[in-house]
């Protein structure tokens, strides 16, 4: 009886491809275990078993794997299962999906290795300059990767070259599987055996008399083994007696001391819990009370509470009941800026049973962390971490908690797959009918109207905790103050008098302004000239501290220009400001006062958000500027003041989420403010100080946002009234991206007539180098999802087959944000 494996390949392949497997082999091999297979010429690649079956595929003829990665699946029923959701909902493939879904680590690839044939006389008279170098490289190492010989022969195509000495059987060309994950393993070190008798241990300390140094460390060695019986790290030892690493390890050599390895986690908790209990106020039990009621009924539960109300003490009760019932639970957040402050939370409450997952982890940390969910061990119950957690291999999911779920960063925008994770949670939440609570201060329309609408059930909480009272807003008009020369740089004087009058109280406070850098935009007062990036249709962004011209697309900088590159003038002045220009001006202003700057360019390493907040919280930094990443969810329990520097920027977007968005994020930046006793209070800066937002800001009317928002979504067509679909076009030539976006267009009209916008350019239109187009399609709330995804999947098929369009990419964006 012959079997197959069906395998998902890390491969953008529409279909998933089968291979024939021995009996033996059938018998052993599971759903979700890893194989190396040959795909394509010469190469392997991973591949995860989807499916084993007794039907060969029709088209061609099965091919039989190359071997066996694992002894039991790496992949759970319910995760293949998810995997082919995203798939299907988000017009990817599955094998996009399993790029993003596994640890790099995971996806084992060959290396094509030459190596010289054995017992072969090389004739170098038939061998060109080329194949003469690759022989005589080889004959001084034993083989050479393609790498290697690309960098020998410095060309790129080198294959050609190969082919001809492999023809000539002067080489041999042999597949090299190599893995990247290597458990992290400490070094040891214990006494010999032999001296463990008093007898010999005397006798060894005389015979080491006239090494002093040596002798030091077989003392040390015996004070430490003496305080402790634990095993002895080989650092320990060294910094215990002050030797180095050479004097080691000739005792080593000298039989007298043993080395040895052990493998060991590289994420462990080195703290307590400090905390077994959590006392819920009368509105955060009555709230609790309604999510556990709602569970009964198995529905999805927004949690709309305003900020600072105590949300996470809800959370983290929750989670307790999930643990409590043998479940795991995972607590899903936008920013990794914010897992950083909620991670001391969780641990105070539940030690080293919280796991922590985001893209900051080296791709070994991520492994551990992956192996310790598919074992369910008991120190990895709980998983907190960025959008990429939806992932993991949960085996008995009982709780899945989105905090902030209203955020755009749960959005991936690329690559493929372009899933958003609240919405995948409650799917993946739906599969192991675990609940799911959704919380925000600001829910996002399109949840707000699934609530309102009896499709999820809504829970409020309307009160601080506490009883705090809401920050007073107050809005200054910038336009005024800049004609009654009443602004220091981008400060106005009233901004200016609450931050000294804050600082006097030995507050803290935060500035937010949306973006980075020192200034957007140079222009030259002489003719108008701006630099422009080269590869994207942007002007380059003004940053001080390196002084450079940089592109926030594709990296590109070059040195700060001082005079006009067009005319020659030196009248250069800069537009706009970023968080570089308001910390200068700060410190200028506030010469005396620490100032931290929070924003992509500042969180490049690894613990740079840990450093940054950890500053903040224990006062080392009194004021601190930052981009959107500092309203989500951060709690400060000294700030009094935040000030909104330029509210302009945000509304004036070209986006139909742009007023829900500037609402959001004034909101959230608004509710850092007075999370204690005393009301904050907050300064928005606006050039237009009677925009309906900022009036709505000025309240904390989210209803009325929300209606009004509402009202325009169902006017012109826009969710959560229509779904939608996005179709970019990129290629590097113009009239190429022009003609493929009308062929497109015309061909998804015939089906779906008005529901199709464009084709139309973005705001920005070329980046590195290559010409994007965008055609939006729109879904009606009763036309069958589904169906028009075969009908767009279809279209598109057609569309990649014609030749001449075959350098345009498209990009497929299911609900794009």
């Amino acid at each position: 009886m012959s079997y197959f494996a069906d395998l998902i390949l890390p491969l953008p392949l529409d279909n998933r491809f089968t291979y024939s497997l021995t009996d033996e082999e059938a018998r052993f091999i599971q759903p979700g275990m890893r194989l190396a297979v040959q795909f394509g010429k010469n190469r392997i690649y991973t591949g995860i078993v989807a499916e084993i079956h007794q039907n060969p595929p029709e088209v061609y003829e099965a091919k039989p794997i190359h071997q066996i990665l694992d002894e039991k699946p790496l992949l759970t029923y319910e995760q293949l299962k998810f995997w082919n959701w995203l798939a299907t909902y988000y017009l990817c493939t599955e094998g996009e999906v399993m790029r993003a879904a596994l640890p790099g680590a995971f996806l084992l690839e060959s290396e094509s290795i030459v190596k010289l044939s054995k017992d072969v006389e090389i004739e170098t008279a038939v061998l060109n300059d080329d194949e003469y170098l690759v022989v005589e490289a080889l004959q001084r190492q034993s083989s050479m990767k393609i790498q290697e010989i690309e960098q020998l022969l410095d060309r790129k195509k080198v294959l050609p070259v190969i082919n001809k000495l492999v023809s000539k059987n002067i080489v041999d060309l042999n597949q090299e599987i190599y893995e990247q994950f290597k458990p992290k393993e400490v070094r040891y070190v214990r006494l010999n055996p032999a001296f463990e008798a008093e007898s010999e241990m005397h006798a060894l300390l005389d015979e080491l008399s006239r090494a002093p140094k040596q002798r030091e460390i077989v003392l040390s060695y015996f004070s430490i083994t003496a305080r402790s019986k634990k095993s002895l790290k080989v650092k320990e030892l060294l910094k215990e007696s002050g030797a180095s690493a050479s004097i080691l390890k000739s005792l080593i050599d000298k039989n007298i001391f043993e080395e040895y390895y052990q493998e060991t986690d590289r994420i462990v908790f080195s703290g307590e819990i400090n905390s077994h209990e959590i006392h819920l106020n009368k509105i955060q039990q009555q709230a609790f009370g309604e999510i556990k009621d709602n569970f009964e009924e198995n529905r999805v539960c927004l949690l709309h509470g305003v900020t600072s109300s105590g949300k996470t003490e809800i959370y983290i009760k929750l989670i307790e009941e999930a643990i409590n019932n043998g479940k795991q639970a995972l607590y899903l957040l936008p920013e990794i800026a914010l897992t950083t402050q909620l991670i001391k939370r969780l641990q105070n409450y539940f030690g080293d049973k919280v796991l922590v997952y985001h893209s900051k982890y080296s791709l070994n940390e991520r492994v551990e962390i992956y192996n310790k969910v598919l074992e369910y061990s008991e120190n990895g119950k709980i998983v907190i971490g960025a959008r990429s957690c939806v992932f993991l291999p949960f085996q008995d999911l009982g709780l899945v908690v989105v905090d902030e779920e209203h955020e755009s960063t749960f959005k991936q925008f690329d690559p493929a797959p372009r899933y958003h994770a609240r919405d995948a949670a409650v799917v993946l939440a739906n599969m192991f009918k675990a609940n799911i609570v959704l919380g925000s201060a600001t829910p996002s329309i399109e949840s707000y109207f699934n609530a309102e609408h009896n499709k999820y059930a809504l829970v409020e909480l309307n009160r601080r905790f506490g009883n705090v009272l809401m920050p007073e807003v107050e809005i200054v008009d910038i336009k005024t103050a800049h004609r009654k020369k009443k602004m220091t740089g981008h400060f106005s004087e009233r901004l200016i008098e609450e931050i000294k009058e804050s600082l006097k109280e030995e507050e803290q406070v935060i500035l937010f302004q949306n973006r980075r850098g020192f200034s957007p935009i140079m222009e030259c007062n002489t003719c108008g000239h701006s630099p422009q990036c080269p590869n994207c249709d942007v002007s380059l962004t003004y940053h001080s501290n390196n002084n450079q011209l940089r592109c926030h697309y594709c990296g590109y900088h070059i040195a700060m220009q001082h005079q006009c590159m067009a005319c020659g003038s030196n009248e250069i002045s800069t537009k706009g400001f970023g968080t570089e220009q308001v910390e200068t001006e700060l410190k200028a202003l506030f010469p005396k006062n620490k100032i931290g700057r929070m924003d992509q360019d500042t969180t490049r390493g690894k613990y740079a958000y840990e450093k940054i907040i950890s500053a903040f919280e224990n006062h080392e930094t009194d004021i601190l500027i930052g981009t959107q990443m500092l309203t989500k969810g951060l709690d400060f329990r000294k700030v009094s003041l935040v000030g909104i520097m330029n509210a302009d920027n945000l509304l004036n977007f070209p986006d139909f989420r742009a007023h829900e968005r500037s609402f959001q994020l004034m909101l959230q930046v608004a509710g850092r403010s007075g999370r204690t006793k005393k009301r904050g209070k907050v300064l928005i800066q606006t050039y237009n100080p009677h925009h309906q937002i900022i009036q709505q800001v000025s309240t904390g009317d989210y209803e009325a946002m929300y209606k009004e928002q509402l009202e325009d979504r169902y006017q012109y067509q826009y969710p959560p009234y229509f779904r939608l679909i996005r179709l970019t076009l990129k290629c590097r030539d113009y009239s190429k991206t022009n003609e493929a976006a009308e062929w497109l267009a015309r061909a998804l009209e015939n089906v779906f007539d008005r529901y199709v916008l464009g084709p139309e350019f973005p705001p920005v239109a070329r980046i590195r180098n290559e010409y994007y187009k965008n055609i939006l399609i729109k879904i009606p709330k009763k036309q069958s999802l589904g169906k028009t995804k075969k009908v767009v999947h279809r279209i598109l098929t057609t569309f990649r087959a014609i030749g001449a369009y075959r350098s345009v990419r498209v990009v497929v964006n299911v609900d794009p944000q």
